[in-house]
């Protein structure tokens, strides 16, 4: 158990940081499963600007690699464009 007063801060900082990223690298997963889960071009073609701009909120932020952004944001954009009309 942390004994400085400042540890204890750090360990409340870090429990509160630690649930907000929690939350939004969930919504963003659940949002990458509803754009490939769609059958309609015009559908996913309107929901995948707002999930690369929450995959790159997530990599800015260090919650998940860039690398892996990366690869989300060309994988679906690749599945996106595959689509039929």
């Amino acid at each position: 158990m942390a004994n400085h007063k400042s540890a204890i801060k750090r360990i409340r900082s870090n429990n509160a940081k630690r649930l907000t990223n929690r939350y939004y690298a969930k919504t963003t997963r659940n949002a990458i499963k509803k754009l490939r889960d769609t059958e309609t071009k015009t559908e996913a073609g309107t929901l995948l600007p707002k999930v690369v701009a929450m995959i790159d909120k997530l990599a800015k932020k260090s919650v998940i690699h860039k690398n892996k952004a990366s690869n989300l944001k060309s994988k679906l954009t690749k599945r996106v464009n595959a689509l039929a009309k």
